[in-house]
Formats: structure tokens, sequence, C-alpha cells
């Protein structure tokens, strides 16, 4: 390689965002519709958004009401080969319109269903295409499995979410909860199973919380906030119920549950206000984030949505840094971090005037805890709002166009290889999945009932 590539290959390397992820950002920005293009939106400015598998592993070992699977889910079997090649096809699709490092979901039914071989094989995929894979699980395992799915990947750091709700039924121990409370100790081993192998193999985590809500369990929100905080979880992520899926799934009131209701009880459990208006990733009837964290028993926010400061300081953040990805490796994130201060200076002192703001309202050592709420939307109103975005049409009906809006700015997307598409989540459920696991219950066919798993198998 002549001096001159070499001098141009570290250019590249060293800018904020390489050009393919500058791209992607900028084209993401121009898609999204002109009310949500707001100094506070991130999607299409530091991140082109999360991604998910689809059509892998819809399978699941636990029967939970509701349920956003279809009842062919369960007709499907799990199997290697098949979900190894479809999280490649899809995540090298995803490199090639979206840029690198995204975060990426490895879901579908239950991950752990795969053997720790075939999952860490599907974790390596991800990794390969620029993603930062994140597995979700009902956290119903042992502690084998995660040693086993170490080993099998070489793994330094895991990316966990655990899905723990009293409407979920056959977990081990809680068969049939009836309270969020029964589910505590559940969710503390879950936790205690990654502090355990960072002692004894050195593997970091990242641990979210996740958590559908219905009328039935809206009460416990609160308590799960309250109790989990000082487990070891880094997010807690609330779902509002939508009516999608198997509807034979549904066994209580059907009365959809309000964003604000939801919040409310989060803001309970936190003991704070939790300052969702400070960022916005998509359309705020989607999705609800808080930064921030604990010290001790008091919620500090990262920044303060009341504050022109703070929101000073973000644009500064911007616009200096963009879609810089901070978990690079140190001296390239030193030298990205160098060239973005050069083109945008201003960031030095809003920095400094964030540091100190921030440290002011900590007043001493921080536990990040992110706050999220992910409010799905309804099959009924998804299905033709899809529809009319297919065919490059205006809705109507008031509840179809806000479904159309939303599906436009939506932050969390399906890859589609075959036909180049990214589908938003809600019409991946909606829409796409029951022909899909009807396809793939005739091409994976179960081919016994299954005995009981060991789950450290």
């Amino acid at each position: 390689m002549s001096l001159r590539s070499r001098l141009r290959a570290v250019e590249l390397a060293t800018r904020p965002e390489p050009p393919d992820l500058e791209a992607a950002l900028r084209k993401r920005w121009g898609e999204l519709p002109e009310a949500v293009r707001t100094p506070q939106q991130m999607l299409g400015r530091r991140t082109t958004g999360c991604e998910g598998t689809h059509g892998v592993f819809p399978r699941c070992d636990l029967a939970c009401t509701p349920c956003y699977h279809g009842r062919d889910a369960n007709r499907v079997r799990v199997d290697a080969a098949h979900t190894v090649t479809e999280v490649d096809r899809q995540m090298a699709h995803l490199r090639t319109v979206r840029g690198p490092g995204q975060h990426a979901q490895l879901i579908g039914g239950e991950v752990t269903l795969l053997g720790p071989e075939a999952h860490a094989e599907a974790l390596l995929s991800m990794q390969r295409h620029g993603r930062k894979p994140m597995s979700m699980s009902h956290g119903d395992f042992d502690y084998d499995y995660l040693v086993r799915l170490v080993q099998a990947g070489g793994f330094r750091h895991l990316s966990f979410a655990g899905h723990f709700d009293s409407l979920m039924l056959g977990r081990r121990g809680a068969a049939r909860p009836r309270t969020e409370a029964e589910l505590h100790e559940h969710r503390q081993r879950f936790c205690a199973l990654f502090h355990r192998l960072e002692r004894e193999y050195g593997v970091t985590s990242h641990l979210a919380h996740n958590m559908t809500v219905t009328p039935r369990n809206l009460g416990g929100v609160a308590e799960v906030v309250r109790a989990g905080r000082d487990m070891g979880f880094r997010m807690f992520s609330f779902q509002p119920a939508a009516f999608v899926g198997n509807p034979k799934r549904w066994r209580e009131d059907l009365r959809a549950i309000g964003g604000d209701e939801v919040w409310a009880e989060m803001e309970r459990g936190a003991g704070a206000r939790l300052h969702w208006r400070a960022l916005q990733i998509g359309d705020v009837r989607c999705n609800r984030t808080a930064y921030g964290g604990f010290a001790g028993d008091r919620y500090v926010p990262l920044l303060d949505e009341d504050d022109p400061r703070d929101a000073a300081w973000l644009a500064a953040f911007v616009g200096a840094f963009g879609g810089l990805d901070f978990a690079a490796a140190p001296g390239l994130v030193a030298a990205r971090v160098a060239r973005g201060l050069a083109r945008h200076p201003r960031a030095v002192p809003e920095a400094l005037g964030w540091a100190r703001r921030f440290a002011r309202r900590a007043r001493g050592r921080i536990r990040p805890v992110t706050f999220v709420m992910h409010s799905f939307m309804d099959a009924a109103v998804v299905a033709p709002a899809w529809e009319h975005l297919q065919a490059g049409t205006r809705p109507a009906a008031p509840d179809v166009l806000e479904a159309w809006e939303r599906l436009q700015a939506c932050s969390y997307s399906m890859s589609h290889p075959a036909d180049g598409a990214l589908v938003p989540a809600c019409a991946q459920h909606s829409v796409l999945d029951p022909a899909e696991t009807a396809r793939l219950a005739l091409e994976l066919p179960l081919r016994r009932v299954a005995a009981p798993r060991s789950r450290g198998a």
C-alpha cells in the first residue's frame, strides 16, 4: 500500500462517522416526517435505529398472556443451521444499508432454546457485520448455559435482556405468578448468574429488564422498579400491551393502557421525575427514553429537560460527534473525539458546563440506569397503515393516519434482504409474521414433542 493510500485509510478511520454511516444517518433523517425532526431527535443524527431479527427461532417454552407471536410460532422447530444462516443474511443487509455500530437484538421466541454453540455463532455473526448484539430471553436458564456460551464464542462481554412479568406462565418455581413481587427472586437470580460469570470468568455484562404491561399488572410497575434497581439491571423497558398475535392468548380485560399511565408508575418506582423530553428517538407516541442513574436511592437525570443549557450541550454533542461509536478501541475513539471537537469546538465549553451541572445534581457516585417505554400498535390499525405506505397513499381515518405517521418514524426495524426492505417492527409483527411463521412451520416442522429441557443444556 502506498503512503497516500495509508494516509487516506487513517483519515477515513479517524472520522467521527465512517462515510457509510454518515450516509445512512443522512438518509434516515430525510425519511423522517417533518413533525419529528426536532432538536432533540437522535434518529438520523446519532443513530439509524435499533434492529431485530425475525423468523429465526419463533418457538418459546413459556406461555405469555398476551404474546405477539401467532399460533404457528410454537410449531416451528428451533434449527441451529437455519438460525445462523438467517441471522447472517439479515445482518449483512443491515450493515449495507445502515452502516456499522448499531444495536441489534437476537430475538424471536426463546433464545436459549438454541444450543449455546449456535447462539454464540449467531452473536459472532452479528458482531462481524458491525452490530452490537443483545440476546432476548425469558431468563429461565442455568449458569452452565452461560458458561458454554462464553466458551463457544470467546466473549469478554455479553448483553442480555431478561423478560419478567406476571403474565408469563410456565417459569420454573413460578408457573402461574399472581403478582410481580413473586418474580423478584427470579429477577435477582438472573442478575446473579452474570455477576458470577464476571467473578469466575471476567466476562462483563449489560443487563436489561423487559416487562409487558396490561391492566392486570399495571400496579406492579413501580414495585418492579423499586425492587430491581439495585439488582444489576442497567435498563428497565416497559411495553404497554398491543393487540397483536394470537387472540386466544388474551385472558383479561382488553382495555388499552395509555403511555402516561405506565410512565407515571415508572416515575413512582424511581421516586423522581424521568426526563423523557430531553431527547427523542423516533416518535414520542412510540418511544420514551430517560437517561440517568441512582446516587443511593436518589434518581439523577443525565439531562434536565427544563434547562436550556442541557439542550445546548446535547446540540453541541451531536454536532461534534454525530454517530461516533464510543465503544470502539480507545485509541481510535480518542482520535475521532479530537476530530469531532475540531469541527465543533463549541462542544468543549458546553461539555464542561454540563459536567459541572451534572456533578452538582449527582453529589456522588452514580449507578447508570436507563428507563424506556415502547408503545407498540394494534394490528387492526397497523395493517391498513402499512398498506397505505406500500401504495404511497395517505389514509383518511385518524387512527390509521396516526399509525401511518408512526411507522415512518419507527426506530426499531427488521431486515428483509430478499427484497432489500427494512420493515418497522409493528408491521413485521402485525402483517408479515403470520405468513412467515406458517411457512416456517412447513419448512421446519416439529419432528416430535420435545421433552422438558434442563435449561442448562
